[in-house]
């Protein structure tokens, strides 16, 4: 990262920090995507910077997204952990009752009638939420060689993933729900998100390798191996820029994982990688970037942003193993054309550089978390590492 950029990193996430309470005294704001982000954000400001500051930034907000969207809200009758855990095992285990999105309407409670519309403003848990935050945790982890955050994360993916899993009438796994209540007791809504399965594979592959090996902590093996089972046969092509971004992200990620002799993690990215080729191809073609930004979400093009910059590193670790790569079925062609596409990083990036300078309102009515994404895609590589 050059200076200009570490500069407007550190600009960012200063004014983050003290608009969402964690350096000032103003009323907490927490939401666990945008948290999410922002750990990894302040790990690569301690990182360019050994700044001790940013690294303590890190530290203090997963303790407030762990105390604030790990219990129940001020406005719900229930009390405490959402785990039902007492005060003390809840501080030992926080994420063992999964946490919650931190939207700013109550969840809705059985026997509710279901509105579409405002179910996007209703609290709950998110699968996709929460394998950001098992990464953001990992990260913390081995910056601070501190177990007990590799910990939680393990505790946060076999709590979650027992509540997001459906078995089929054989008892296998058959597919996801996307989103659950706070108490991980009921769906939400009960359709699969289209990349969770990915997601989830390639997270709980990232936390298994990352953590230590203790007796005692979650294995994750029987849950490596129901994603994989969800995931076999799955279409991974999406036109949403977020989407996109997502699933260059995972193939950098799962590129990082997977071993010679990993034949379906082999499998995986090589239809990863191909869908992700086709998707950026399709979406090009629909000139969404040609749009006013008044009618684009700045944060949804930024995790493409994010995950162009993840395509040149698959480049670059392709290239560095191309023995290797050349003689599975990784399709090499597809990461030098996805590697191509700098250009329309650039773009987005300096767009929505321009409005948050600007004081845009497409820009502040998403403040957090377009501030978050930004500077990830600014700053990315404590976010893309495992």
């Amino acid at each position: 990262m050059n200076a200009e950029s570490l500069s407007i990193v550190r600009k960012l996430m200063d004014a983050f920090a003290e608009r969402t309470g964690l350096t000032a005294d103003v009323p907490r704001r927490r939401y666990l995507w945008t948290d999410a982000f922002g750990v990894c954000a302040f790990l690569e400001l301690f990182r360019q910077t050994d700044d001790e500051h940013y690294l303590d930034l890190a530290v203090r907000l997963v303790e407030k997204v762990h105390h604030t969207l790990g219990r129940h809200r001020d406005d719900d009758e229930r009390s405490g952990w959402i785990s039902g855990l007492d005060e003390e095992e809840g501080e030992r285990h926080p994420t063992a009752g999964g946490l919650r999105i931190g939207k700013d309407l109550p969840e809705r409670r059985p026997g509710q009638p279901v509105n579409p519309r405002l179910e996007w403003e209703r609290d709950g848990q998110y699968f996709h939420y929460l394998t950001k935050w098992m990464h953001a945790l990992s990260r913390l982890g081995s910056v601070t060689n501190e177990p007990v955050y590799h910990r939680w994360a393990l505790e946060l993916a076999e709590a979650t993933h027992r509540a997001f899993v459906i078995a089929g009438p054989d008892g296998a796994p058959q597919r996801m729900v996307w989103k659950m209540s706070t108490d991980l007791s009921y769906p939400l809504v009960s359709s699969m998100g289209q990349h969770d399965p990915l997601d989830g594979f390639v997270t709980y592959q990232e936390l298994v390798k990352v953590a230590p090996k203790k007796a005692s902590w979650p294995d994750l093996d029987a849950e490596i191996s129901e994603m994989m089972s969800i995931c076999r046969g799955l279409r991974w092509e999406t036109v949403d820029a977020l989407g996109i971004g997502g699933l260059l992200t995972d193939s950098y990620r799962l590129a990082q994982l997977v071993l010679p002799q990993d034949g379906f993690g082999m499998e995986l990215l090589a239809a990863v990688v191909t869908a992700a080729a086709t998707s950026l191809g399709q979406y090009v073609r629909l000139g969404s970037l040609d749009e006013p930004l008044s009618y684009r979400l700045a944060f949804r093009e930024l995790g493409l942003a994010l995950g162009l910059r993840a395509s040149g590193r698959l480049k670059a670790l392709a290239d560095s193993k191309r023995a290797y790569f050349e003689d599975s079925a990784f399709p090499l062609s597809r990461v030098e054309g996805l590697a191509g596409h700098d250009p329309l990083r650039e773009t987005i990036e300096t767009q929505w550089l321009e409005a948050a300078r600007e004081d845009r309102e497409v820009w502040m009515n998403h403040q957090d978390i377009n501030t978050v994404m930004l500077s990830t895609s600014l700053a990315p590589e404590s976010y893309l590492s495992i």
